[in-house]
């Protein structure tokens, strides 16, 4: 018998999957680079927005400033408020901060297992999408805010305003978020409309629906509940609707035009 006989015969290596998919194995390593990734991106984000936390917040500040007695300031009653103020202005800086960095690792990750069809409607998907969070949240801030705050102070003039500096910001990120998300809502139709889950004509049959959802929503989630503040928190609802429903029937006219309805 030959010593070539004798040798054990050696398993010979797996060859890679064709199709070129990854395993689990390889998702888990993949998906653990991607959150190091990130987590160093928010790290570096926190440190740089803390050397500009004072001045972030001055910002944040300006509409309720504007809205007080000349004079007056912001008041905290723990000792420790203005560092745990300061921190979490500096940790959501430098989430906004490092966001697209963020998204970039999001997709590095999902991109592999998109058809070249849904890759071409991601990027689009992601611009718009930051693009309208943005302008709610620029509405928001130079608009609803100041408007807001004015009427407040104004309605409490007999008082003497001790407004809380956590209280103040954790209040104006809620507002900030909250417009951010409502003007997703042409975003949110176009992805629904493109898998033929809504349409223009039912968005349009159910906006009497939709207009008494809005103002009770806008009655709900508005922090003083007055008519002003109240038309402030619902016509961009509305707009966004009947924007909403254009886009709907964009996506619907293109499915018809493939025959994909």
């Amino acid at each position: 018998m030959s010593d070539a006989a004798a040798e054990p015969k050696r398993k010979a290596p797996e060859p890679e999957d064709e199709s070129g998919k990854m395993s689990f194995l390889d998702h888990l390593d993949e998906l653990r680079k991607r959150l190091v990734h990130i987590a160093i991106y928010l790290g570096v984000g926190f440190i740089v927005s803390w050397f500009f936390a004072r001045r972030i917040y001055n910002f944040l500040a300006i509409p309720i400033t504007q809205s007080l007695p000349e004079g007056t300031k912001l008041a905290y009653t723990n000792p420790t408020d203005p560092f745990t103020l300061y921190m979490k202005v500096a940790l959501l800086s430098g989430i906004f901060l490092t966001l697209p960095l963020t998204l970039y690792e999001i997709w590095k990750f999902i991109a592999p297992g998109l058809y070249r069809r849904e890759k071409a409607y991601v990027l689009p998907f992601l611009f718009f999408s930051i693009l309208l969070f943005l302008s709610g949240a620029a509405f928001c801030y130079t608009v609803v805010l100041p408007t807001a705050f004015k009427f407040l102070v104004n309605l409490g003039s007999s008082f003497t305003p001790m407004i809380r500096i956590n209280e103040y910001l954790d209040l104006t990120n809620m507002m900030l978020l909250g417009f951010g998300l409502i003007f997703e809502m042409p975003v949110i139709a176009a992805f629904l409309s493109m898998f033929g889950l809504i349409s223009a004509r039912f968005l349009w049959k159910k906006f009497n629906y939709a207009l008494v959802a809005i103002v009770l929503l806008a009655a709900i989630i508005s922090p003083t509940g007055d008519a002003l503040n109240l038309f402030w928190w619902s016509a961009p609802m509305v707009v966004l609707y009947l924007i909403s429903i254009g886009v709907a029937a964009i996506f619907g006219w293109r499915r018809r035009r493939k025959g994909l309805a």
